[in-house]
């Protein structure tokens, strides 16, 4: 598996074209074709800092906030689950150890 498609399975269900997500990619240090390596943290990080850019960018996406109601769920129901997957995401980029790093120190601020 490639870092393209290890973020494809990270952000599944977001349709985006494969040029934008290798921008992406690109933009956190990964190349779309370069392996994924599962044992390596700092690569985690990389796949999950870009998945964290693509949520990011659809949240900033005005034509997505309008005024929708489709099955008993409103946009602003799906922009604050957004919000919270944003929130996870970043805990989780947070709180996940360095792979240079043995301590159990991470980043409070970032």
């Amino acid at each position: 598996m490639n870092n393209l498609q290890r973020l494809e399975m990270e952000i599944k269900g977001i349709d985006l074209s494969q040029e934008e997500l290798i921008v992406y990619l690109s933009e956190n240090g990964l190349n779309a074709t370069d392996d994924y390596v599962a044992t390596s943290n700092s690569n985690k990080k990389a796949i999950y800092s870009t998945a964290l850019s693509v949520l990011e960018s659809l949240a900033n996406n005005p034509t997505m906030m309008k005024t929708i109601k489709v099955d008993d769920m409103t946009v602003s129901e799906f922009h604050d689950n957004l919000m919270a997957r944003i929130d996870q995401l970043e805990h989780k980029i947070r709180t996940m150890p360095s792979d240079n790093n043995n301590s159990n120190v991470f980043m409070l601020y970032m």
